[in-house]
């Protein structure tokens, strides 16, 4: 089984997560359910490239607003970026 550390919380998370992923060798899985889409950068927090800070972040950005994404779809994505950045050698996050 791979291991995962997961952030959650109100504030801060992507700060927390990049700082994580620069310690630990990792790459984000963002589980932010409106980041998802493209164009929607107001109101949902989405991370920029500055505060990305050179860590790899997936899960961002990948489907326009007019796309549907259930629960079922957003898990089979996650579970294969989580076997993907493990065996880079990497700690998903």
């Amino acid at each position: 089984m791979n291991k995962v550390i997961v952030v959650i919380g109100p504030t801060r998370k992507s700060k927390m997560g990049v700082e994580l992923a620069k310690a630990l060798n990792g790459e984000i899985i963002s589980g932010d359910s409106m980041q998802i889409y493209q164009g929607m950068d107001i109101g949902t927090a989405k991370v920029t490239s500055e505060e990305m800070e050179n860590v790899i972040h997936h899960c961002i950005d990948i489907l326009s607003p007019k796309q549907s994404y259930s629960v079922k779809d957003f898990q089979e994505t996650v579970r294969k970026q989580i076997d993907e950045i493990t065996s880079r050698g990497k700690l998903p996050i």
